[in-house]
């Protein structure tokens, strides 16, 4: 079980104004969470040593790099003892962006993006050809209206809440 470390309301501040520009100087973050930059600097190591933050990406737009076709795969795997090495080969395949461990008709969901439909079709056959791999199941995006890379975070939970205060009285 994954347990979330603890933050406070200028961490989560700190975060959302990461995640809308992470190239915002340490002064001009500190000034929107009311700290000073050594300060910004500090949270941030904190925030990225405990996990929270994974890293920082320029967001490309797929079209303009030639990447035309968007796919969510599909995968039945025959049996468990293939999933871990299917996940494995996903790593191997620079089209796959996404692969989850699903409920439901598949085993696993894989999002992709290839160049047309023939690199699509390319992949989706060295994707069958895997091990345990017995099925798939192909749905091509036809267009997309939202994206989202933000996370929006949940509000402390009340737990949480009563824990700093007893610990500041």
């Amino acid at each position: 079980m994954i347990v979330a470390p603890q933050h406070d309301d200028i961490d989560r501040k700190l975060l959302a104004a990461l995640q809308d520009d992470c190239r915002q100087s340490l002064a001009t973050l500190g000034e929107k969470v009311g700290l000073s930059p050594p300060a910004v600097l500090e949270r941030v190591r904190r925030l990225e040593s405990s996990g929270i933050i994974r890293g920082y990406h320029a967001v490309l737009e797929p079209r303009l790099v030639g990447l035309d076709i968007t796919a969510f795969i599909g995968v039945g795997i025959d049996h468990p003892r293939h999933i871990a090495a299917f996940e494995k080969a996903s790593l191997d395949m620079p089209e796959v962006l996404e692969c989850h461990h699903v409920t439901g008709p598949h085993t696993l969901m894989i999002k992709v993006r290839a160049r047309d439909t023939a690199g699509l079709h390319t992949l989706i056959s060295a994707i069958r050809e895997l091990p345990g791999v017995d099925r798939t199941e192909t749905m091509i995006v036809l267009d997309t209206k939202m994206e989202k890379l933000k996370i929006e975070l949940p509000p402390p939970s009340e737990e949480s809440t009563t824990r700093r205060r007893a610990r500041r009285a």
